[in-house]
């Protein structure tokens, strides 16, 4: 379970979150030695197991009640010098249960970054709140894999204790002392991850995308179909920028912006979170939960509520909330009603708190802050490898360079600007990224699935790989405040135009929009 700076308001509240076939179509890039696999890698066989490995192991007994099977590879830790140091990746298969009319295999990548291989528990049962597609798992043998670094995959783990990573991720200081204090947080999580700094160059998406192109080739297939949500949508597309030949359909729901993958992944996200607020300020008025009958009154009684803690910070289950954290409390990646309910009773709680009323956190809010308080450190969570991945795929920028960026886009972004524009570990990273950024800019086909007013995927992204991809088709859900459409939303023209096209691979025949009732 990976925690990314959007991503920590479903995660805090869910773990207690060319045609049918590509022909003529290579990769933009020039090929280059790195691509090439080498010292007998694609030689080597997977020997296929039981996935669960002990009573404890949720994830291998899921996937075992789904029939499948799990496997481990080796690939280069650096694939420009593959006689060097290995890593070990691991990786789960179900087989299409029609195996007469099986196309091929299909690699489901869940996000993060983080452990994929329970895509294919998912792609068969559903997300929790969310529905299957099993007629897809009739079809195509699925598969999923934990990139490099994450999960049963070989590990990287600096060490951070949960609650000093997140005081930096989720910090959101607009003043010079709050920043400053970050900057020294951020430069001790740095220095933590010195031990590693031999695997730190090597956790670019480039090199999953290389792991990915591997597995391909032990899997005996000449081409891959893909479906990938939130971050498995930059891999999506950088793996089809550097091995477009071997895709075949590829689907990617709600995609980042691929020229913000890396440490400023999210500095433009702050008008999109507070449109998402702003609706569930909507719903919150329509449905007279105690906070005012119109979205003005609700955002008001918000307003007030950020004030306050500035003026005096609140303490609600032991934890002591400055303002620096009320944004990140403020998250909203959902836009159900079940989802915007509890949200309500977690801004209730806060707003008396912050008048002095004594209050019991409910459960959500009690998870999020347990979290600001967790001195543990937790692999599962893969703060490290996350972070490495940022840091391996773009250069971060000078430290300063930051609080300008915050106070100059202040005023426009009063309560997001400072979290969504946050320095992080990356500005003091030990190494540099060993290749520059991936340039995004091919004649793949592909399906890009997104909601109009996704927070941590600005529809902007959308729009910007719709544009360097132009044979790619887009579906946008409206309207819609949520990350993540397929198979957790409700929408039928969403499910049903997905699963078409993976199925017979034919696209839409232009860009389409899905509209839904409101929640």
């Amino acid at each position: 379970m990976t925690i990314s700076r959007n991503e920590f308001a479903t995660v805090a509240v869910a773990s207690m979150v060319c045609a049918a076939a590509i022909t003529g179509c290579g990769p933009s890039e020039t090929p280059d030695p790195t691509e090439k696999h080498q010292i007998g890698f694609h030689d080597q066989t997977i020997a296929w197991h039981d996935c669960e490995a002990g009573a404890d192991d949720e994830v291998g007994r899921r996937l075992a009640a789904a029939g499948a099977q799990c496997g481990e590879f080796s690939a280069p830790l650096d694939y420009a010098a593959p006689a060097g140091k290995t890593i070990t990746v691991a990786v789960a298969r179900r087989p299409a249960g029609d195996a007469a009319r099986r196309l091929g295999t299909l690699v489901v990548e869940t996000g993060g970054p983080g452990p994929s291989r329970d895509g294919v528990a998912l792609l068969i049962d559903g997300p929790e709140g969310g529905h299957g597609a099993p007629e897809l798992a009739e079809r195509y043998d699925v598969v999923g894999f934990d990139p490099r670094f994450f999960g049963a995959s070989t590990p990287l783990e600096c060490g951070w204790p949960t609650s000093e990573y997140l005081n930096v991720a989720q910090a959101a200081p607009v003043d010079r002392a709050g920043f400053d204090r970050v900057v020294v947080a951020a430069r001790d999580l740095a220095s933590g991850c010195e031990p590693w700094r031999d695997l730190l160059p090597h956790a670019s998406t480039r090199t999953v995308a290389r792991d990915l192109d591997l597995l391909r080739t032990l899997l005996g297939e000449t081409s891959l179909s893909y479906l990938g949500w939130s971050w498995g949508t930059y891999l999506g597309a950088v793996y089809a920028q550097m091995f477009g030949e071997h895709v075949d359909r590829l689907v990617l729901d709600s995609p980042l912006d691929p020229r913000a993958a890396g440490p400023d992944l999210t500095r433009d996200t702050a008008p999109a979170d507070a449109a998402a607020l702003a609706d569930w300020a909507r719903w919150a008025a329509e449905q007279d939960i105690g906070l005012g009958t119109t979205s003005a009154a609700v955002s008001g009684e918000i307003r007030d509520l950020v004030d306050r803690v500035r003026d005096a910070p609140i303490t609600l289950a032991g934890i002591t909330v400055t303002a620096d954290l009320i944004p990140g409390l403020l998250l909203t990646v959902d836009d159900s009603a079940e989802s915007y309910s509890a949200f309500g009773d977690q801004i209730r709680a806060l707003i008396d708190a912050s008048r002095g009323v004594q209050v019991e956190p409910p459960p959500g809010l009690a998870i999020k802050l347990g979290l600001y308080a967790d001195t543990a450190v937790t692999p599962e969570f893969g703060f490290s490898a996350t972070v490495a991945n940022q840091c391996a795929d773009r250069p971060a920028r000078a430290a300063e360079d930051y609080f300008t960026d915050i106070e100059l886009h202040h005023a426009e972004e009063p309560l997001f600007g400072a979290l969504a524009r946050h320095l992080g570990p990356c500005a003091m990273w030990p190494v540099s990224p060993s290749e520059p950024p991936t340039e995004i800019d091919n004649q793949i086909p592909a399906l890009l699935v997104g909601a109009d007013g996704d927070p941590v995927a600005p529809s902007a992204g959308l729009r910007a790989l719709r544009t360097v991809m132009p044979a790619a088709r887009s579906l946008t859900l409206r309207p819609a405040f949520r990350h993540g459409v397929y198979l957790f939303d409700s929408s039928a023209c969403i499910d049903d135009t997905v699963t078409a096209y993976l199925l017979d691979g034919v696209l839409p025949s232009g860009d389409a929009t899905c509209d839904r009732a409101e929640p």
